[in-house]
């Protein structure tokens, strides 16, 4: 029960972050179910964004500390490099996700860093489901807040999906915050 409670506080959203409304939120108004996870990186948003604006299966990937990504295929693990290729993230783009042939995310929000942060907001339909991802940038004295909140409307099984659904979130993220961390902190090249 301790690495449960150790890996939940690792991306644990403050009471700020869930209770504020954020970019995204309209696109699935009425959601049953909302998760709020949040976790700092050593970086400012400019240097932050370039890595989140290439998640994505048949693009950057999906992160995952170095130590984990040894176990995965090297065809399935996440790229270490920023790809100028994966830039240009545009309102409207799909970016297939894992799942099945049909699951994606697609762009409805992208708002480059500026003086007070950043965000992406995508959304997708999973069956009867309607899913908003909304990834907020923000700056710290320190380096960037990441938050992030999922929304899912029509959600027929609330607990499980509270319940189980939590646990493979917080699972997912704290992996993709151990992996981005280890990533702002390595040179990148643009060229």
């Amino acid at each position: 029960m301790a690495v449960v409670r150790r890996l939940f506080a690792s991306v644990a959203a403050t009471a700020a972050e869930t209770q504020a409304e954020r970019s995204g939120d309209q696109v699935v108004p009425h959601a049953n179910v909302v998760m709020d996870r949040g976790f700092d990186v050593p970086g400012t948003p400019a240097q932050v964004w370039p890595w989140l604006v290439q998640l994505g299966k048949e693009r950057g990937g999906w992160y995952l500390p170095r130590r984990v990504e040894r176990v995965v295929p090297p065809a399935r693990r996440a790229t270490r490099v920023v790809d100028p290729r994966w830039q240009g993230l545009a309102v409207g783009e799909r970016i297939p996700d894992y799942g099945g042939p049909e699951e994606y995310f697609e762009a409805v929000e992208v708002e480059p860093p500026g003086p007070t942060g950043a965000h992406l907001v995508y959304r997708s339909q999973r069956g009867r489901v309607q899913v908003s991802w909304a990834i907020t940038l923000t700056p710290t004295g320190a380096g960037t807040r990441v938050h992030l909140r999922l929304r899912l409307g029509e959600v027929r099984r609330v607990r499980l999906a509270e319940s189980l659904g939590e646990l493979v979130d917080a699972l997912s993220i704290a992996g993709m915050a151990a992996g981005l961390r280890e990533r702002v902190g390595e040179p990148t090249d643009l060229s």
